[in-house]
């Protein structure tokens, strides 16, 4: 179990990571989403122990992760930015990554480069972008680290090798009840991947939730009814959003789905349709909630640190 009480990393002037806390368990696919900026990346790299706390601490099953090197060779991490030897192939890296990782598999590496369709004689400087980031999630896997870290692990890839990624990753979690946390600014690419997620923003945590909890915590309700009425009409109903056009209202509602079908029923509507939101929906509402602005905070632009 990896766990983080309230850590902040600041960089001159600016914090990128401001006391977060959170915990990654054992054998599950952990989602970290936010837009750029929210610090996403700084947060893996003091997990990883790139990086030092300026305060609080992050443990790996009890025991601190920054100058740790036994904590380290349990974690294999593939950044956003990737890095490789000057002039290297795969088989050279390959060799680097066996002198770094007791459980480093040739069989796996082999097994998994087929799959990807990857020459591991050819320089990895030829490759383009989507296939050095295979390449790098090939390594890391065929390592066979207990923890496995991906920043924006869907970047580049094309919608076929995206799913390959995701059920290589996924096997190996299964099979071997490893840990990965995967960081990406789309919620549609970790909604059917992860067990937990964690939304950032401006270097806070907003929430940590079990992805399907967050599924069914929040529906959508669109109501009419052939006499005027207002919101107060659901007053006993929990809702995170209310908006009405004429005799028509649309709800975000976040209370019990059946009892809040049975009251609804029961006010004898003309129209009554109950909709489920997508993961995204859902974390902008629960955002919206908790006094964030919805505007901009998945977007695509800035810079993450």
């Amino acid at each position: 179990m990896i766990a983080i009480e309230q850590v902040t990393k600041t960089f001159e002037t600016f914090a990128a990571v401001k006391k977060l806390s959170c915990t990654i368990g054992a054998g599950s696919v952990y989602g970290l989403v936010g837009s750029n900026g929210a610090g996403k990346s700084t947060l893996l790299r003091l997990i990883t122990g790139i990086y030092r706390p300026d305060s609080g601490c992050i443990t790996l099953d009890g025991a601190p992760v920054y100058e740790n090197p036994e904590a380290k060779c349990r974690m294999a991490f593939v950044p956003d930015d990737l890095y490789f030897l000057p002039q290297a192939n795969m088989e050279r890296m390959a060799l680097l990554y066996a002198s770094i990782y007791e459980r480093f598999s040739d069989k796996r590496f082999r097994k998994l480069a087929k799959a990807f369709r990857l020459d591991t004689k050819k320089k990895i400087g030829s490759f383009s972008k989507g296939m050095r980031r295979q390449a790098a999630t090939i390594l890391a896997l065929a390592a066979q680290p207990d923890y496995l870290f991906f920043d924006e692990t869907f970047d580049g890839l094309d919608p076929i090798m995206r799913e390959l990624v995701k059920k290589v990753i996924y096997s190996d979690i299964c099979e071997r009840n490893a840990t990965a946390v995967i960081t990406s600014h789309s919620l549609r690419e970790l909604e059917d991947t992860c067990d937990q997620l964690a939304l950032l923003h401006q270097g806070g945590l907003v929430f940590e939730q079990d992805v399907e909890h967050l599924k069914t915590a929040l529906f959508k309700v669109q109501i009419a009814f052939p006499d005027s009425f207002d919101r107060n009409r659901f007053a006993d109903i929990i809702l995170r959003h209310y908006e009405q056009n004429g005799r028509v209202a649309n709800m975000i509602v976040a209370d019990d789905r059946e009892k809040t079908i049975e009251k609804l029923k029961a006010m004898s509507p003309t129209l009554l349709d109950v909709l489920s939101l997508s993961l995204e929906e859902v974390c902008l509402y629960e955002m919206d909630a908790l006094g964030y602005s919805l505007q901009g905070v998945l977007d695509n632009e800035g810079e993450d640190i």
